[in-house]
């Protein structure tokens, strides 16, 4: 077999394994679609009518939701990186013949499915809450591009913060700045409504661009330039999260 057939095979292998992790302890899924829930429910139904977005406000929050979900949904990879660093179960992998990227990859595979279920979930609520979007076949498909390029993105960055702390519980913690990111952008009010300071951070963080390309697809009115921007910013927080894990796992081996 070639290396890249053993890879994909040890990536199934692990990720088979990564999925039964998950249905031992699924309070990590509900936890990433309860949240998302309520928050929405919170923002749309108690403090929606306090907002003047120009449009219906559960139009406007559920892209913001949706990266809200995603972001939820890290903290159970980080936590399964560090365990699987300090328990001693990598450095049985490295005595057999199975692919070190395999490990990685099943995380950050397994964190796409889970974030996914999580956000078709939130979508479905989305719409009993008043969520009419106006997008086309063609703005659906590049808004789940958007999302899976976030995800990813999102994922490798937080097998890095997984395999750099030092315990399961720090790994957990390492991962909330990423969780608090999304109310420091347009996810629930415009950035220019935002107070001097918050306002410029807003506009120039990440997550505004992926959030403003999410809502322009989804109504409809897709922006050309926050959709090249989104795409930038994924793949650049996408090769920083996967070169900065592949160097801390080789390093710590």
């Amino acid at each position: 077999m070639s290396a890249i057939s053993v890879s994909l095979a040890d990536s199934a292998t692990m990720l088979r394994r990564n999925f039964r992790h998950t249905m031992r302890n699924p309070v990590t899924l509900i936890n990433a679609i309860l949240v998302p829930i309520f928050m929405m429910f919170l923002m749309v139904h108690v403090f929606g009518g306090a907002f003047s977005v120009g449009v219906d406000y559960a139009d406007y929050a559920t892209p913001g939701l949706i990266m809200t979900t995603i972001c939820y949904g890290i903290s159970p990879t980080a936590i399964a990186v560090n365990s699987d660093m300090t328990t001693g179960f990598i450095n049985r992998l490295r005595v057999m013949r199975v692919s070190r990227a395999a490990v990685l990859n099943a995380h950050v595979i397994s964190t796409l499915l889970r974030s996914l279920v999580a956000i078709v979930l939130i979508v479905g609520v989305a719409f009993l809450m008043g969520f009419r979007p106006s997008a086309s076949f063609a703005q659906w498909l590049g808004a789940i591009g958007i999302v899976v390029l976030t995800i990813v993105a999102i994922g490798w960055l937080t097998v890095g913060f997984g395999l750099a702390a030092k315990s399961p519980e720090s790994a957990g913690i390492a991962a909330v700045p990423l969780m608090l990111l999304p109310f420091l952008s347009s996810a629930f009010v415009p950035a220019d409504k935002m107070g001097a300071g918050a306002r410029q951070f807003a506009e120039y963080q990440p997550f505004t661009s992926i959030i403003e390309s999410l809502r322009g697809l989804l109504t409809g009115a897709p922006s050309a330039s926050s959709t090249i921007t989104a795409i930038a910013w994924c793949v650049g927080l996408a090769s920083v999260g996967y070169l900065w894990s592949r160097a801390s796992f080789t390093k710590q081996g």
